[in-house]
């Protein structure tokens, strides 16, 4: 069996890491790779777009219905041959929201999903708000081999970058995952480009790719679509497969270096004081009219 290529895509909630996860899966499956997509958020609606929008039933469903789990009963195709899983999430109210995940990962290892499929690359969609319970797993247990994380330039998409390096920074030790990138999405504007390489910058991490923000997302996805698959000659499908080539030919794992609580508040502060001054300089006249719009 060849080298599997397993990474774990990390974000907060909202920050388009499950839309830069399914169109990597299908910018990898349109160069000819063998790829699982699996998706480890409770909202289980990480592979939807790679499915028409339609979403799957999760391993979860599967063990809760106390049949005999197959691989059928989890494993689904979607475009390109892509295999898509839902680990899913606990009944409302009720259990830890990671649960899905530490069951997931132990049920494909008892059924030997990854021989029975031979990926050339898998990947985790994971819900990077906090690193802790079954959110873990892909990075203390060894799961994944690489972790990259999606931030923008807004600073609760960048402090739980921060968190996701501390705990990156915890397993290390032990034999965890290390980090391999920083994918920076909705970067439209200099600054906003400016900002998270400063973060970057400081926390002795890399970029990945830089991803614009783009209405090929917004009508792929009202579509049930990656851009790949809706538009795949468009700027945006490009930058997903300069994405996925970075991923296949990216060997750099390292420890990240985050920030201590107070630094980033000063760090933050920092920022909002500089386009402030900007903002007050292009009033004057003297400064861009692109970083007065951008910061207000």
């Amino acid at each position: 069996m060849t080298k599997i290529r397993s990474v774990a895509i990390y974000g907060k909630g909202g920050i388009g890491k499950s839309t830069t996860t399914s169109n990597l899966s299908a910018a990898l499956a349109d160069m000819g790779k063998r790829v699982i997509q699996i998706g480890c958020d409770p909202k289980s609606d990480s592979t939807n777009n790679l499915r028409g929008g339609r979403s799957i039933p999760t391993v979860l469903d599967a063990i809760r219905s106390g049949k005999p789990v197959e691989l059928d009963d989890i494993v689904y195709e979607g475009f390109g041959g892509v295999l898509c899983i839902e680990a899913g999430g606990p009944e409302p109210g009720v259990g830890c929201a990671g649960r899905g995940i530490i069951a997931a990962i132990e049920l494909l290892r008892q059924k030997k999903v990854f021989e029975e499929y031979k990926p050339d690359v898998v990947l985790y969609d994971v819900l990077g708000d906090v690193v802790c319970g079954g959110f873990s797993v892909p990075i203390r247990e060894g799961v994944a081999e690489q972790v990259y994380t999606v931030t923008s330039a807004d600073f609760m998409a960048i402090y739980a970058a921060n968190n996701l390096f501390k705990g990156i920074q915890k397993y290390a030790s032990s034999g965890g995952a290390l980090f391999s990138g920083i994918i920076a999405n909705s970067v439209t504007l200099p600054v906003q480009r400016e900002i998270i390489d400063d973060f970057a910058s400081r926390t002795g991490t890399t970029i990945a790719e830089y991803v614009p923000r783009s209405d090929t997302i917004t009508r792929s996805e009202l579509l049930g679509q990656t851009a790949i698959e809706y538009d795949p000659d468009s700027t945006q499908a490009e930058v997903y497969r300069s994405l996925a080539r970075t991923l296949l030919k990216n060997e750099e794992r390292y420890v990240p270096k985050p920030l201590e609580a107070a630094e980033l508040k000063v760090w933050a502060e920092s920022w909002s004081d500089r386009l402030l001054t900007k903002k007050n300089d292009a009033r004057s006249g003297s400064g861009s009219r692109e970083i007065a719009s951008t910061s207000t």
